[in-house]
């Protein structure tokens, strides 16, 4: 099983910036596609952005040109940088990745317990 801890939340004021690490630990296994995730109140889960262990992206329309993922696969972490950030980005922000089991040769996928981040003047 792969574990994922976030870090990175907090509170900042509208226009501000803010950025999310969230690192895998575990048994023997390769990460493949990694992401981010959010939820507001009341709200489902959404995407914010995935990255593929080859560094190719895909980002919601809401945060294109705002924030950006990237990953560090020597240190299995995965990064997303959010600037200009608006009212409407708060919410709890969840990591999510696609992992391999190299011993068993089976596919897995794990959450992060989520941080909260919460934009407010």
């Amino acid at each position: 099983q792969v574990q994922l801890v976030e870090s990175g939340g907090g509170l900042v004021q509208p226009g501000g910036f803010l950025r999310l690490s969230c690192a895998a630990s575990g048994s023997i296994f390769r990460i493949d596609d990694m992401g981010w995730y959010h939820q507001a109140p009341g709200k489902e889960r959404e995407l914010v952005a995935t990255i593929s262990s080859g560094g190719s992206t895909n980002y919601a329309d809401s945060v294109k040109g705002r924030f950006t993922i990237s990953r560090d696969n020597a240190k299995n972490t995965v990064y997303l940088q959010m600037n200009s950030l608006k009212p409407e980005d708060t919410a709890v922000y969840y990591c999510n990745a696609d992992w391999l089991n190299l011993e068993a040769g089976t596919w897995g996928n794990s959450w992060g317990q989520g941080t909260q981040v919460t934009v407010s003047s």
